[in-house]
């Protein structure tokens, strides 16, 4: 039979379909099933898991950076303000075209090649879509003006206002304020993240740096609702930020600027105090900078100029420049042989211009020798030693002293320690001694140490903060103080505690602290009476005065002399010259201010150092005269 023919079996057909349509029933129920029971267990069982995720993507928190506190100095002057800074972002995703905005912003704002590479490195790193990123900085008033009129054509862009440091005052407050700078991956470690997460500047030195927990505030935060683009769509919740604290200086802008124009343009620092409170008057280190181009953006080619320059003007000069005192020394020196017992007001030498060791040959010569007189100052005692700056008086001193018993008691000033409450950065100089000596050199202590360092030469070094910090305390009759800038703050600090009180200088008695300041006196007030009597700055600075000083030049070399060799200052590379001090108080009997002045390379102390510190002190204690 043909199999073509061969009739179909309905019945096993039906039955065939019948199973299979169960199946794919079954199948679907169960897919449905499935279903079902994914939307039960998405919106009952994990109902509150998926609720929490997607008021993460719909709310977000965004942090309010607080305004930072102000600076004021002791009058009110504003030293530290903040100001709007107007911004170029541009938002990647709204761009058509970002190569052709970059270009058209370029004819626009003639941006540089490093703004487009750092826009470029701060979109790699941004992995928010829709997130504004920085292209430019600190906009004028005629660029804004510039991209207002050009807007329609820049898709993408956007301006926006930030609060950011001023000085208004500029390179004259830099090194006496600190500076700020952007907040680096070190400094998140130490810092509060919750606190600092809306800050991009913070306190990098000086004030703004040891009061930057003051200064900064306290966060605020803002619940925001945002589209599916993270664009912003309206403000939930707002919780204000706590602006920080409003600090005020000892600094004062009269004496601050009174001693820049003293200065003029010699390299140098200028350090004024408050004998009565230690706070700090003026702090002063020429060249300076201007330190408002750091916090809104500044080029590498001026960075790298200032870094290249000799003269370096980021360096503080005032706190950290480590120099050979000089003559200023010799008035602790005195006090130091008083104490100790190596000699006595009434004592009296033969200064002929030269001293010799016994058994030694080396001469140690007098600074008169340099200006052509090799005889000497004659008989000196201690005070006329002083006033008349005798060296040879001091070498005799320095070598019949105890160089461990004189630098304990030299240490009782501050040399060789830091003794400034709010300056970290404040160097400690050098005070040598034995321990010193055979740990740095590997070599014993020699006689002829002590002798350099009885005129304060030799391997003594001093800031110009410690040295005004010393003759403070020669001011206050033996009371030691602890310089300090911070005067107040409209809120309790958050930093610290002030260290407690130094103790008075031992083993020098009242007698002997009023014959130190008349002898002080001498140096400015002592005229010419013939016969070399005349105090070293009288002729610079004591005439015409109307008010009592007290004070002591140094000229501090900065190359040796090497025996029986003279050489003419002026045949000298500049930096090789010798550095001028100064350093006085006034009004002698109940000083107002105190005053430490360095002159880098500028010569004689007398000559040069001393009518800066007068023109400081007059305006300070007579500024109606000097505004006439």
């Amino acid at each position: 039979m043909n199999p073509a023919l061969e009739i179909r079996d309905s019945q096993r057909d039906r039955r065939i379909f019948v199973t299979r349509a169960w199946i794919l029933f079954a199948l679907a129920m169960l897919a449905f099933g499935g279903l079902v029971l994914r939307m039960v267990q998405l919106q009952v069982w994990d109902h509150d898991k998926y609720r929490t995720r997607s008021e993460r993507n719909r709310i977000q928190l965004e942090p309010i950076a607080p305004p930072r506190g102000l600076i004021f100095d002791r009058q009110g002057t504003l030293l530290a303000s903040n100001r709007p800074v107007f911004s170029l972002n541009v938002v990647r995703e709204r761009a058509d075209d970002l190569d052709q905005l970059l270009l058209d912003l370029s004819e626009i704002l003639e941006l540089s090649e490093e703004d487009v590479q750092s826009f470029r490195d701060r979109a790699r790193r941004s992995g928010r879509p829709f997130a504004p990123i920085l292209l430019r900085q600190s906009l004028n008033e005629e660029e804004l003006a510039r991209l207002a009129i050009h807007r329609h054509r820049l898709p993408g862009i956007e301006i926006s206002t930030e609060l950011l440091r001023h000085y208004p005052l500029g390179a004259g407050f830099a090194h006496a304020l600190g500076a700020m700078g952007r907040l680096d991956e070190k400094d998140a470690e130490r810092l509060d993240a919750v606190n600092y997460s809306a800050t991009r500047y913070i306190g990098k030195r000086g004030v703004e740096r040891v009061y930057e927990s003051s200064l900064h505030g306290v966060v605020g935060h803002r619940q925001v609702e945002v589209d599916a683009h993270g664009r912003v769509r309206q403000v939930l919740e707002l919780e204000p930020a706590l602006a920080g604290q409003n600090l005020t200086l000892h600094l004062d802008v009269r004496v601050q600027q009174a001693a820049a124009a003293a200065l003029g343009d010699r390299r140098g620092a200028v350090v004024a105090l408050d004998p009565h409170t230690g706070g700090i008057l003026a702090l002063v280190s020429h060249p300076g900078y201007d330190p408002n181009p750091f916090i809104t953006g500044i080029s590498s080619r001026d960075y790298q100029a200032l870094i290249a320059d000799r003269n370096r003007p980021m360096f503080n000069r005032a706190i950290s420049g480590r120099y050979a005192p000089g003559s200023t020394f010799k008035p602790f020196v005195g006090l130091a042989g008083l104490a100790l017992g190596a000699t006595t007001w009434d004592r009296r030498m033969l200064d002929n211009g030269a001293f010799r060791l016994p058994g030694q040959s080396r001469v140690f010569r007098d600074w008169s020798w340099t200006r052509g007189n090799s005889g000497g100052q004659g008989m000196v005692d201690l005070r006329r030693a002083i006033y008349r700056s005798s060296n040879v008086y001091f070498y005799d001193l320095a070598s019949r002293m105890d160089i461990d018993r004189w630098s304990t008691f030299a240490a009782q000033f501050g040399f060789g320690r830091r003794l400034a409450i709010d300056i970290p950065e404040a160097g400690v100089g050098l005070l040598p001694d034995r321990v010193w000596k055979r740990g740095a050199r590997g070599e014993p202590w020699y006689p002829g140490d002590s002798v350099n360092m009885g005129i304060g030469q030799g391997n003594l070094l001093v800031t110009p903060l410690q040295l005004a910090t010393a003759v403070m305390v020669i001011a206050n009759r033996g009371k030691v103080l602890r310089p300090r800038l911070l005067l107040s703050s409209d809120r309790p600090l958050m930093e610290f505690d002030p260290p407690p009180p130094l103790p008075d200088i031992a083993g020098v008695t009242p007698s002997d602290w009023e014959s130190l300041v008349d002898a002080m006196e001498d140096v400015v007030h002592r005229g010419n009476l013939g016969g070399g009597q005349s105090g070293t700055a009288f002729p610079y600075i004591g005439q015409g005065i109307g008010y009592r000083m007290a004070g002591k030049s140094g000229t501090a070399q900065v190359v040796e002399i090497r025996q029986n060799e003279t050489y003419d200052e002026r045949e000298l590379n500049e930096y090789q010259r010798k550095h001028a001090w100064f350093v006085g108080f006034a009004p002698a009997d109940q000083p107002e201010i105190v005053l430490a002045v360095l002159v880098e390379n500028g010569g004689g102390g007398s000559a040069v150092a001393a009518p800066v510190v007068r023109q400081v002190i007059d305006a300070y204690l007579q500024p109606s005269l000097v505004a006439r």
